[in-house]
């Protein structure tokens, strides 16, 4: 079975029937990650296992602390014997160490799990960051809005996800930069 057969099967064991929404989010972050494929190279597959796989934490089978990113990885680490690439995508999605710090945890995440290399940890925040809950294609300032307005301003992830906007931002506009380049040097004028 290849890396993203078993990603894919193994995301939707865990969210399709718990987490049906949150299984649509996965399947459209993978969505994204694949259009990516221009700017990753051999680290395409990667990076759509990963995206898939970012928010299995979630589930009731693998949450542990209730910090998804965390629980997520050590899922994969522990109980999947997953490629150390995907575990530390999945750890540090999406800014995961500031959510981390809120929640007291960021210790154990930075001890457990190391950066993945930073153009994959950018398209990940990208993805997730460009994808709604129910898996359609979104903005990154529409995807801030739309989580602070779920999970409310002062609340842990509301707190964490306005301190990460700027990065969240800044890592959009490098992927779309590199997308930009690549589609310059497929296309000359």
């Amino acid at each position: 079975m290849g890396l993203n057969e078993w990603a894919y099967a193994l995301s939707e064991s865990l969210l399709s029937e718990p987490l049906p929404r949150r299984w649509a989010h996965s399947l459209g972050v993978a969505k994204r990650a694949r259009t990516l494929a221009p700017v990753l190279g051999d680290d395409a597959e990667l990076l759509e296992a990963a995206a898939v796989l970012h928010d299995i934490g979630y589930s009731p089978d693998v949450a542990v602390t209730g910090f998804h990113p965390l629980d997520g990885a050590r899922f994969l680490r522990g109980q999947e014997g997953a490629d150390e690439r995907v575990v530390r995508l999945v750890a540090h999605h999406s800014c995961a160490v500031l959510e981390a710090e809120e929640r007291g945890l960021r210790g154990e995440l930075e001890s457990e799990f190391e950066l993945e290399r930073p153009e994959l940890v950018d398209a990940l925040v990208f993805c997730d960051m460009t994808t709604t809950p129910d898996g359609v294609e979104t903005t990154p300032s529409e995807r801030l809005d739309e989580i602070v307005s779920r999970y409310g301003p002062d609340t842990i992830v509301g707190r964490f996800i306005q301190r990460a906007a700027p990065e969240i931002y800044a890592a959009a506009k490098r992927v779309e930069s590199r997308l930009s380049l690549a589609r310059s040097i497929d296309h000359p004028m």
